[in-house]
């Protein structure tokens, strides 16, 4: 079959991931290979405290990115798409969304970026013995109940970004378990929500007059290859404003960002890692047993089938390379010499590599908004130099990637280092590794180690979704039946591939050691930004 035929007999799988300035589409046959993709750029807005997406920005974008798609579909292959073989939705993990037994929203989207659960995440935390970070949906939800926020009264559900559009694209109240985990602690034993927990915090809201239980408001777990559903008449109207999608398509259950950007690189299996280096940055470790020692700048998260994962999540990546990036792009414009955006970073990161390995004397902050992994509930994006630095351009670059991995480096220390968690693979996704050597080689002096970039890496998470509702039609949904997801990556869908691996130099693993001595010993020169700006 050609692939106008496959499209239109719907052997394929669509994932769509929310991103924090991106909303893409993708479109794969059943081998995984992407057909088509469409996408939509938005921003999150700082409305009354609070980093925040209205509900407009959703629809609209959700609405405009699968239009997207469309049109990319009709002009390659000249046809229209209206069904396909499942389909599939993540988006950021963690965040809070509240609603009345009536379906509306009680306050706006609260999301992972908010640092302003600090009292609750330290309570909970506490109380578990277990790691609630503050951009966790409990730490969120705990918080509204301290500050005695008058909704907490009439919540009857609460869910993730990705959890809601599938609620309200499939009419099912369901989440994937990694991104579940995000929201309250999972027991990998179970697969499901921690039962200790669960009755602990129920005590809790029994303590502060809350007349609902936990129980009753969180989503239904599943895991990935189960059945969560599927696209409701409603649901296809809500996303193809053109009425060409037919209802009835297989939903799988829906994932965050996290899990998606495991199953895109091929590292859901123990002893695999990936770091996804974007607007945030984070890494995680899939583990073969559990942590010795409760560490606040680790969570533990979960694989979309369950299995427990060790997380470094910092808020703050590429946002101030961007920046400077804008900077440039300006200044080349004003002497008449403008540039396309692909060159100017790939020239940007290019020049890092020339820089001394231990930045030559420069320093930076690259803190939009607070990291709690260092302490910080605020940011200030903040650049230094020494007086005798060797002030250059490669230097100038260099600092600011090692600057986007600096705090991620803190908590991979104790993971790595501290608790002797073992990886045989750790992988590289997302922007930050887009320019050919340059970031894997600057994570490589961050962590050690090799790091390895897939050739399927760039396709990112909407791509990973779309190989999750591939998993849904291979196993119908009957998961202990089927291969195993690891097996079904490895076989399928990346076939023995083995990507590129790059390797630091021991003069550039030093360098950045020596880099970090300087970094971690700065935080007052963050605390006095934030104090004074």
């Amino acid at each position: 079959m050609g692939v106008k035929e496959i499209i239109e007999a719907g052997k394929t799988a669509i994932g769509i991931e929310f991103g924090s300035t991106r909303i893409k589409a993708v479109l794969v046959d059943e081998s995984g290979k992407p057909l088509a993709q469409g996408g939509h750029g938005w921003e999150n807005q700082f409305e009354n405290g609070v980093w925040t997406y209205s509900l407009d920005m959703i629809w609209n974008g959700l609405q405009d990115a699968y239009a997207d798609l469309l049109k990319n579909v009709k002009e390659q292959y000249d046809t229209v798409i209206k069904t396909t073989g499942a389909i599939g939705f993540s988006a950021m993990m963690h965040g809070y969304m509240a609603f009345n037994e009536g379906g509306d929203l009680l306050v706006p989207f609260r999301t992972w970026r908010n640092t302003i659960t600090e009292q609750a995440a330290k309570e909970l935390t506490q109380e578990f013995g277990f790691n609630i970070p503050q951009r966790w949906s409990i730490a969120h939800l705990h918080q509204a109940i301290l500050n005695k926020e008058d909704h907490v009264k009439d919540i009857a559900f609460f869910t993730t970004l990705a959890g809601y559009i599938h609620w309200q694209l499939s009419g099912e109240k369901v989440l994937g378990v990694g991104d579940a985990s995000g929201m309250f602690p999972i027991d990998s034993k179970t697969r499901n929500y921690n039962e200790e927990y669960l009755d602990k915090y129920d005590k809790i809201l029994m303590q502060k007059g809350v007349t609902w239980n936990i129980r009753g408001i969180l989503p239904e777990v599943r895991l990935a290859g189960e059945s969560a559903g599927t696209l409701t008449a409603e649901g296809a109207a809500k996303l193809d404003v053109s009425g060409n999608l037919q209802a009835g398509i297989p939903m799988c259950p829906p994932e965050g960002d996290a899990g998606t950007g495991m199953v895109a690189t091929n590292s859901v299996a123990v002893r695999t890692g990936n770091v996804s280096a974007g607007t945030s940055i984070f890494a995680m470790v899939v583990m073969e047993h559990a942590l010795n020692t409760l560490h606040e700048e680790i969570d533990v998260v979960t694989t979309p089938v369950g299995d427990d994962v060790a997380m470094v999540h910092c808020n703050n990546c590429t946002s101030d390379i961007n920046a400077w990036a804008n900077i440039f792009k300006q200044y080349s414009e004003a002497i008449g010499a403008p540039v396309d955006t692909d060159k100017l970073y790939t020239t940007l990161f290019t020049a890092a590599l020339d820089g001394a390995p231990d930045c030559g004397g420069l320093m930076g902050f690259n803190y939009f908004s607070g990291e709690p992994v260092t302490g910080f509930d605020e940011g200030r994006p903040v650049f230094a130099r020494k007086v005798n630095a060797d002030f250059s351009f490669a230097n100038f670059m260099r600092l600011h990637l090692y600057s986007a991995v600096s705090t991620l480096k803190v908590g991979l220390d104790i993971l790595l280092r501290d608790e002797g968690v073992k990886v045989d693979k750790l992988f590289g996704h997302g922007g930050f590794f887009k320019t050919k050597e340059v970031g894997q080689r600057i994570m490589s002096a961050a962590t050690g180690g090799p790091i390895t970039v897939m050739e399927t890496a760039g396709e990112g998470g909407a791509w990973g979704m779309a190989v999750l509702a591939l998993y849904l039609m291979k196993t119908g949904g009957d998961v202990l039946g089927s291969e195993s997801l690891a097996d079904f990556l490895n076989g399928t869908i990346f076939g023995g591939e083995e990507g590129t691996t790059i390797t630091a130099t021991p003069e550039e693993i030093k360098g950045f050691d020596d880099f970090m001595k300087t970094f971690t010993s700065a935080y007052s020169l963050e605390t006095a930004a934030i104090n004074t700006l």
